[in-house]
């Protein structure tokens, strides 16, 4: 009788002369190669992860560019969730709006759109009884106003809109923005209004000063001739596109160009003396929009 003969090939096959016990021989060389290799991997996989997930831990916090200014620097920090989550800041008046409901029958409902000097305002004291509406956000530029326009605006089918805002662009509070794109953003609010039967009044910036300690930052980022180029861009905007201008910018400067003393505390935000002396200044223009005459 012939005897078989064992062979293998390179590739750990076994060729027809293998015996079962060779073949046993094999598999459980195979089984220990591949649990050597499961335990490798089971080591490998975690080390890589943990080294990366150092390394991810390592890089440095989320922070915005330095605007020169301190205090505008902890500002912008401090409202990086906003900017990253929710720009127009939509949630602030989200339920409010919705509960509102449209105006009555008859009813010349007016929404006041703004920043902090809006927001800050108590219009119920000021204009008791009417339908005005204040849809302020401290701390906003025009491009969030306009992200939140259809929003608190449009949806809320006002008779009339009153625009004061441009303070936060000019000191670059939501990033450094130039006058023309300022310009550009008012202009977009004004058509997007019109599109909608909504009479645009523009309000000029207010002047701020630097009487106070605590007004001497707020006051070095608001050019004055930023402030004034504005506002003539503003009053012939509104000349050429039948809109009104609603100024006050006239009513609160004081002799040196600077607000008055009197009708701020920090020399940016109006007061309550302040209030007082743009409230009839607002009516007057209102009236004049909704009667139609620029």
């Amino acid at each position: 009788m012939s005897r078989q003969v064992v062979t293998e090939d390179t590739g750990g096959r076994v060729g027809p002369g293998l015996g079962s016990g060779h073949a046993e021989q094999n598999s459980a060389a195979a089984g220990a190669r591949d649990s050597i290799c499961g335990m490798r991997c089971r080591i490998v996989f975690p080390v890589v992860f943990l080294l990366s997930f150092a390394a991810f831990s390592q890089q440095p916090a989320l922070s915005i560019p330095s605007s020169g200014s301190p205090g505008l620097d902890q500002y912008r920090a401090s409202r990086i969730a906003i900017y990253t989550d929710d720009f127009g800041e939509l949630k602030r008046y989200r339920e409010a709006d919705a509960a509102l409901g449209p105006p009555a029958q008859k009813e010349k409902r007016v929404v006041f759109v703004g920043d902090s000097i809006t927001d800050y305002w108590k219009l119920a004291d000021y204009f008791p009884g009417k339908p005005y509406i204040n849809r302020g956000i401290d701390g906003q530029s025009t491009s969030q106003m306009l992200v939140r326009f259809r929003q608190d605006v449009i949806d809320l089918g006002p008779a009339a809109l009153v625009v004061l805002a441009g303070t936060n662009d000019v000191a670059g509070v939501s990033g450094r923005t130039r006058n023309e794109d300022i310009e550009a953003n008012y202009a977009s609010m004004a058509e997007l209004a019109r599109l909608h039967h909504i009479c645009v009044i523009f309000a000029s910036l207010l002047p701020v000063n630097n009487y106070t300690d605590d007004a001497k930052e707020s006051f070095a980022l608001r050019p004055r001739e930023r402030i004034l180029a504005l506002n003539a861009w503003l009053k012939d905007y509104c000349a050429k596109n039948g809109l009104v201008y609603l100024d006050y910018f006239s009513a609160m400067v004081d002799d040196k160009g600077m607000l008055k003393r009197e009708l701020s505390n920090e020399g940016l935000h109006p007061n309550a003396a302040g209030y007082k002396v743009m409230a009839p200044l607002a009516e007057k223009a209102i009236a004049r929009a909704i009667a139609g005459r620029p």
